[in-house]
């Protein structure tokens, strides 16, 4: 029969009846299966529009996310071809009742938050305190949870479902673009970071897509000035969202995509845009600890407000100004190295300071001179303490003054807009500090370090701060001193053949250290040299002219060859350019046409999965509907027949089953068989790995045991290497140790001198100390005696207490062990009354049942013998005698309409198969049935009997790890002992 075709005014109409009655998941049933099925798409627009807004109403009260993602994706296949306008208006009012619904819930949350407050003076109530000591969530977030979590979970999963379905549509971008800023704000309002990273990372999966499927009917084109612009100021929004929320990680993906999309874009931003986004940027590099990138970003920032906004005021002007200065002063002066002595990666040091200058629009990365000599000369208005901490730290400086000088300015740098510029300012005071000393001094003392430099309270660095930081500064190569913590100094060690740090200041260096005489002296040697040589020999001159003569004739000569050369080189690169682009574009190609197919597979797996599932409910609804037929002719039939009086004598269960009961045994003698079958195969199956097991492991043992040889061999082998090899080291190592002793030799005098004197002045004070420690040892012990004492008197007096509350115990405990006692004597005779009571009451009880037995047995003679005539009747034969039940007591299989089972005679086990079957109907044979076909697997030699008395059959199977042979072991345990 065909299905019947629905009209949506109809299906809505429908739909609207339900509801009327309270069955809103079966209207909402039945306007999903209409809308996924395929005759939807032959219907109008106009009349599927009002359908999909009633189900979207439907789906939001009931939180049916899923079902209104399908509807959605079914309903823009069918629209976006027509008028997208109608899915835009769905779009949007999903979006409000769904934003409906979250305020409803907020508003109901804070109603039972305040009827939940019973007294408005009572602080807090004893349930409050109570369950404040299981949890540690309020009544408010707990009223949240339960009311307006579910609620936010779902507006989310609304903003996901909306952006999936308008991604890759031209003509649905602007409400794409208004969907995007509305989800932005929904994670700014209610600080959700976890979802705005997850947004962040579907708007950039999109924006993929989009670039691959430009060339699709209805894809969104990114070289259309206005699409991309779009896109970058959503892009936008995105980057004041992270930075508002402090994301600065997503802050700093976010401005990738914003200079990716500015790079493709053929339109100049607008430079109130531009300032935005350096701006952003300037505060992500200051969070990172980046202050060389932060300056620049920052400079970049300010020249375009100097320069575009001429509205300025001059206290923003002056504020941009300091602030650029202040940033490029603080750029540390250390270099990005690793260790002195190894070399700095600076493939990846280039390629990411490369990278960063591109996010800045730079052609190269900046510098700390060069940013510098930018604001001073850009920005002209810079507020006076900036420029003090300029000359102090640029023009002026002097070390056993700075800290001084920059003190005071440090306090008034102490505002919320210059306090991040602190820290990197002390650093680079203490760079240039330890710097210039060391081409002063050679030992100074830690105190006078200390001394010098000595910051605000506030600000001050301590001794164990002080000590990393010259740590770090040795690891990084930029300082070369030793800490002698014996003597409490500092030690400039100057290694003169090392390239000492180049500072881009004026001030670098107060002489010039030997490590620049040492690296210039050749240098200058060579040039005197040949200066001496030009004058004091002609021929030298001579040969020289000559020597440049000859090759400026050979340059002239070979310089036409050369540019054929290069010329020919050129077009043999222009050419392999070429193919490589061919071969290129070939593969793009290729590519895109595989991902074409692999989304129109993807597809076609949807629409079959559509079609399938709206076939299945078809077929669903169709057995429904056949099983209700039948169930209302089965009723109608036996209405006729108990009207006509056919049915007397008949039970109805016995009715209902006499059209099938023969189809069943049928299906009981099939499954029977099948399930011997089956056991026969795996009886087999078991047996055959038996003997491939066997003869695996027969094959694989000569393999071992020449493995085995091999692995001996090769370990010798090894072992006569490693000795040889340790041997060749220790006489390499003694060696080397003789020759360290008889170097140390010549220093051992001088260093027993200074031990000696060292463990004297040691000496002094070990006594010293010992005498204090022996004072207070006696002080504590007199102490202690005192506190011992005390503590005596205490514990005897607690003593006598607790002896006296013992005794009043002990004589309590008696008196209720006599009361104990008493009780018990009365429990047990109560006991006994009322075990005699239960033990008449269970002799009744089995005296009925006896006799209920004997007249059930009874009632069955009856029946059978009222069936047996029933039968002989209908048969036209003679009535059976008393004989015929006797003749059924063989061991033939006879149908017994009573009971509703086949059943196979026998004496006393067919009697007591009829009590165990008093239940009857076909649910005793499947039970017989399920347990034949698995039986109970025993771990004894002889199977069990099954609970209704039949043991397995013959061929049944056995599990491996079941089965026991004549010895009584498994066949597990005799292989093992075997082998």
């Amino acid at each position: 029969m065909a299905p019947m075709i629905q009209k949506p005014e109809n299906v809505l109409k429908r739909a609207e009846e339900l509801v009327g009655v309270g069955q809103q998941a079966a209207a909402l049933q039945s306007l999903h299966e209409l809308i996924i099925s395929k005759r939807s798409k032959s219907a109008s627009i106009a009349s599927l529009e009002p359908l999909m807004l009633r189900l979207v109403e439907l789906a939001v009260e009931q939180r049916k996310g899923k079902i209104v993602k399908e509807s959605l994706y079914q309903y823009k296949n069918i629209a976006q071809n027509t008028s997208v306008e109608t899915l835009v208006v769905v779009v949007n009012r999903f979006i409000k009742l769904s934003q409906q619904k979250f305020a409803e819930a907020q508003q109901q949350a804070e109603k039972l938050s305040l009827e939940a407050i019973d007294d408005l003076e009572a602080t807090e109530t004893p349930e409050s305190i109570l369950l404040s000591t299981v949890t540690a969530d309020v009544g408010k977030d707990r009223t949240d949870r339960a009311v307006v979590t579910p609620w936010l979970r779902f507006l989310w999963e609304t903003y996901r479902t909306v952006l999936d379905i308008l991604r890759n549509n031209g003509r649905l971008e602007q409400t794409y673009q208004d969907v995007t800023h509305q989800a932005f704000d929904f994670c700014q309002k209610f600080e959700r970071k976890m979802e705005f990273r997850r947004l962040c990372d579907l708007l950039r999966n999109h924006l993929q897509n989009a670039a691959k499927y430009t060339n699709s009917a209805n894809g969104i084109n990114l070289n259309d000035p206005d699409t991309l612009q779009r896109h970058l100021d959503s892009r936008f929004v995105q980057l004041n969202t992270a930075v508002a929320m402090e994301l600065w990680q997503e802050a700093f993906r976010s401005v990738e995509d914003i200079h990716n999309l500015l790079t493709i874009s053929k339109r100049p931003a607008k430079p109130a845009v531009m300032a935005n986004y350096y701006e952003k940027l300037s505060k992500i590099f200051l969070v990172s600890g980046n202050y060389l990138f932060h300056a620049a970003a920052f400079n970049k920032y300010a020249t375009l407000v100097r320069t575009q906004n001429k509205g300025a005021s001059a206290a923003e002007l002056e504020r941009l100004g300091s602030t650029a200065l202040l940033s490029a002063i603080a750029i540390p002066v250390m270099r990005d190295q690793q260790g002195r002595g190894v070399e700095l990666d600076l493939d990846d040091h280039k390629t990411k300071h490369a990278r960063l200058a591109a996010l800045l629009n730079m052609p190269h990365a900046p510098t700390r001179a060069g940013l510098l000599k930018e604001a001073l000369h850009k920005n002209a208005r810079v507020q006076e303490h900036i420029k003090a901490v300029y000359v102090a730290l640029e023009t002026q400086f002097h070390p056993l003054s700075i800290c001084q000088r920059i003190s005071p300015l440090l306090e008034k740098l102490a505002t919320p807009e210059f306090q991040g510029y602190i820290q990197p300012l002390q650093q680079v005071v203490l760079v240039r500090v330890f710097q210039q000393l060391s081409q002063v001094y050679e030992t100074v003392s830690f105190d006078f370090i200390t001394k010098l430099i000595s910051f605000p309270a506030q600000y001050a660095i301590d001794a164990v701060a002080l000590e990393k930081f010259i740590m770090a500064g040795c690891k990084k190569g930029e300082l070369h001193i030793r800490i002698d913590h014996a003597n409490n100094c500092l030690t400039f060690e100057a290694d003169n053949m090392l390239e000492q740090t180049a500072l881009p200041t004026a001030s670098r260096s107060l002489q010039p250290s030997p490590a620049d005489l040492v690296k210039s002296q050749l240098t200058r040697l060579a040039r005197c040299l040949y200066a001496t040589l030009s004058h004091v020999d002609p021929a030298f001159v001579e040969e020289k002219a000559a020597l440049k003569r000859a090759l400026l004739a050979r340059a002239a000569e070979h310089a036409e060859q050369e540019h054929a050369q290069v010329l020919a080189r050129t077009s043999i690169i222009e050419r392999r350019k070429e193919l490589v682009q061919t071969a290129q574009m070939k593969k793009d190609q290729e590519e895109a046409s595989r991902r074409e197919l692999q989304r129109q597979k993807e597809q076609e797996a949807e629409s079959r999965r559509v079609a399938e599932d709206t076939r299945r409910r078809e077929l669903e609804r169709i057995k429904r509907e056949q099983d209700k037929i039948k169930q209302d002719e089965s009723k109608k039939l036996r209405e006729e027949l108990k009207a006509s009086g056919a049915l007397a004598g008949v039970d109805e269960a016995e009715l209902e089953s006499l059209d099938t009961t023969k189809l069943r045994a049928m299906q009981l003698q099939q499954l029977e068989k099948s399930t011997k079958d089956i056991n026969e195969r795996m009886r087999i199956t078991a047996k055959r790995i038996d003997h491939l097991e066997r003869a695996y492991r027969r094959a694989e043992m000569p393999l071992v045991q020449k493995d085995a040889e091999e692995q001996v061999k090769a370990d010798k082998e090894n072992h006569a290497a490693r000795s040889k090899a340790a041997l060749e080291t220790a006489q390499v190592k003694h060696e080397e140790a003789l020759r360290m002793k008889k170097r140390m030799s010549r220093v051992l005098p001088d260093f027993d001198v200074y031990r000696q004197q060292l463990a004297a002045k040691r000496e002094v004070a070990y006594k010293q100390r010992v005498e204090e420690a022996q004072r207070k040892l006696d002080e504590e012990k007199e102490a202690r005696r005192v506190a011992y004492r005390k503590e005596v008197a205490e514990e005897e007096a607690r003593e006598r207490e607790e002896q006296e509350r013992y005794e009043r115990e002990e004589a309590e405990h008696r008196e209720a062990e006599k009361r104990h006692e008493q009780e018990a004597a009365e429990r047990a005779e109560k006991e006994e009354a009322q075990r005699a009571e239960r033990e008449k009451k269970a002799a009744e009880q089995a005296e009925r049942m006896k006799k209920l037995d004997e007249q059930a047995a009874k009632q069955r003679a009856r029946e059978e013998e009222a069936e047996a005539k029933l039968r002989a009747k209908k048969e036209g034969r003679p009535v059976p005698g008393a004989a015929a039940p006797a003749a059924s007591a063989g061991g033939d299989n006879v149908y017994r309409p009573g009971q509703g089972k086949w059943s196979r005679g026998g004496g006393a086990a067919g009697a007591g198969g009829d009590r165990a079957g008093a239940t009857g109907g076909m649910g005793e044979r499947s039970a017989s049935y399920g347990r034949r076909e698995t039986p109970v697997p025993s771990r004894e030699q002889t199977p069990r009997a099954s609970e209704d008395g039949a043991k397995p059959s013959k061929g049944a199977y056995v599990p491996m790890h079941l089965r026991k042979g004549p010895d009584g072991n498994p066949p597990t345990e005799r292989r093992a002992s075997g082998w």
